[in-house]
């Protein structure tokens, strides 16, 4: 089954799955894409949290941030600009959906609760849950339960509803749900992040931040689109701040810099906040992982059984992967086998770094092949000129378990009459993607599908 362009450029290259999809549409209101976040220690961002008492020790106090339709590091710029503070006191687990109603956990330092309840942000609400000794970082997050409405179902309700559980149990059989970086993680209207992460790597930084500035995309706004067309024709940087929509936040940065220094390329990228830079090398690396995965697919390499010379990474009582890995050899396969079977251990290959290996055997070959296509190697990711968006590398498993997944019976859908809906639920290990499970349910087969059905 092939899988639309977008999604190839991507490295997304093959559906696990083989039955037809359902189609149809997600975040038709971002009430149908709804996100709350789980840590560690099992607390739950709700909607709606308990804030009577404030309770608790220590500098960092934990709040539940909601927000609807935000992106989420310019949600956490607005929160840090409303309460005059700077950006780095708030930290987070993850990054939401941008085009959704989300709910999650953040640390804001020396802050009284107080202050917080005044906070006023259209469609962004901050609430105080206690004080902790420990800012929050991604180590503590557990992962995120997801409620999906699919909408606009063309298929009667007995096909719907068969071809569901046919996807589960066949994705049940191959061993989980592929651990694909999702759409997310590019840009979902204008996937180039990682673009410009090639670029940084390759120490070409005027490229890395023209392709930020200009590269288009048929699915993004028109005034952007137009926008950046024209500075293209132009490279007039200091008369595009007058016409770049405010929507653009970090193009504007950007050009404010160009403006004065318009041979300075490298620092007007450094004009972006550290999360932003670390997330391209972050996408890049994500692009080579989707990449070395596709290759494992296609080639019929199970996602749940290790073979010499992959990487298989031990798993805490939770199911997540801890820092303690093997190699498969001759000698320890069989006992790495039944660790696999028995859930304590996962397939895992490299997110590239300078000190990263790659794997050996058939997925190392594959993975170098990747690499020699690329012109890129592990050593690239050390960036003297950009130290602090270098990266090490480390591992990530190759499939996640998908969690207590349910399926509601399908019905009408009042947004679009004649038609049906579905409601999943489901919760996922941090750092895997809805929208990858949601892929292999409604197959989309175009990127036009893809955009157009709310990827």
């Amino acid at each position: 089954m092939n899988v639309p362009k977008l999604e190839e450029d991507l490295g997304i290259e093959v559906y696990a799955s083989r039955s037809p999809g359902i189609g149809g549409k997600i975040r038709s209101v971002p009430e149908d894409f709804r996100v709350e976040e789980i840590l560690i220690d099992g607390s739950k961002a709700t909607f709606q949290p308990d804030v009577a008492n404030v309770s608790g020790w220590g500098r960092y106090l934990l709040c539940v941030l909601t927000k609807r339709n935000w992106d989420t590091l310019i949600a956490l710029r607005k929160v840090a600009e409303y309460l005059g503070i700077n950006l780095d006191r708030l930290q987070i687990a993850g990054i939401k959906d941008a085009k959704a109603s989300t709910a999650q956990h953040i640390t804001i330092s020396g802050i009284a609760p107080e202050k917080i309840l005044e906070i006023g942000i259209r469609d962004i609400t901050v609430k105080p849950l206690r004080f902790v000794d420990q800012e929050l970082s991604s180590h503590l997050l557990f992962g995120n339960n997801f409620h999906i409405a699919i909408r606009d179902l063309e298929d009667d309700k007995t096909i719907v509803e068969q071809r569901i559980e046919k996807i589960r149990g066949e994705l049940q059989t191959i061993g989980g749900l592929p651990n694909y970086f999702g759409y997310q993680r590019f840009g979902s209207k204008r996937p180039i992040t990682h673009l410009v992460g090639y670029h940084i790597i390759r120490r070409n930084f005027e490229d890395a931040a023209l392709a930020f500035l200009l590269k288009t995309s048929q699915f993004e706004n028109p005034d952007s689109r137009e926008a950046r067309r024209r500075l293209n024709e132009t490279r007039d940087f200091k008369a595009a701040l007058s016409y770049f929509p405010e929507r653009l936040v970090y193009e504007k940065l950007m050009l404010k810099h160009l403006a004065k220094y318009p041979r300075d390329f490298l620092g007007a990228l450094n004009r972006l906040p550290l999360r932003l830079r670390k997330l391209f090398v972050q996408s890049y690396q994500s692009f080579l992982f989707n990449r070395f995965l596709s290759g494992r697919i296609k080639q019929g390499v199970p996602l749940n059984e290790p073979h010499v010379g992959d990487y298989v990474a031990d798993l805490d009582v939770s199911g997540l992967p801890t820092e303690s890995y093997d190699r498969v050899t001759d000698d320890n396969l069989s006992m790495l086998k039944r660790k696999v079977e028995e859930g304590k251990a996962g397939i895992a290959v490299p997110l590239i770094g300078f000190k990263q290996p790659l794997s050996q055997g058939t997925q190392g070959t594959s993975e170098e092949t990747v690499l020699e296509k690329e012109g890129i190697g592990p050593s690239d990711f050390d960036i003297p000129e950009m130290p602090s968006v270098s990266s090490s590398g480390g591992l990530r498993l190759i499939s996640t378990p998908v969690i207590d997944l349910y399926s509601e019976e399908a019905c009408e859908d009042p947004l679009n009459p004649s038609k049906l809906m579905v409601g999943l639920t489901f919760t996922l290990h941090r750092g895997s993607y809805a929208t990858i499970l949601l892929r292999e349910f409604m197959k989309p087969q175009s990127d036009f599908e893809v955009i157009s059905s709310g990827f």
